[in-house]
């Protein structure tokens, strides 16, 4: 059987973590619960708000922790799922969005080739 392309993430990698770079972990989880906390957007709102942008970086961690704390935090499996929906027409919307740019490069081209 092949190994899994991402390891489980473990007691024993985050105490690596811990070991390597204590200080900035700590930093990183303070930060994290600064942003996480109640605020202008509930709680809820912004773990939804995570799901969306975990798909979107396609963090694969992120999307199992990040949908695990939305359900807790009382998201319904159909508030994940639109989340997930927004974050697949924004990946797909950056496409056609982009697609300026080669419609930019083809003007520029038609205007700058030789005929023929």
């Amino acid at each position: 059987m092949s190994e899994p392309m991402y390891p489980e993430s473990t007691a024993a990698l985050a105490r690596k973590r811990s070991e390597l770079a204590p200080d900035a972990l700590q930093a990183f989880k303070a930060f994290t619960a600064a942003v996480f906390a109640g605020g202008a957007r509930p709680a809820q709102t912004k773990q939804l708000i995570a799901v969306a942008v975990a798909h979107v970086t396609r963090c694969s961690y992120c999307i199992k922790g990040y949908i695990a704390e939305a359900l807790k935090q009382g998201a319904s499996e159909k508030q994940v799922t639109e989340a997930i929906w927004v974050a697949a027409e924004m990946r797909a919307g950056g496409a056609y969005a982009h697609s300026a740019l080669a419609l930019d490069v083809m003007q520029r081209h038609v205007h700058t080739s030789p005929a023929g």
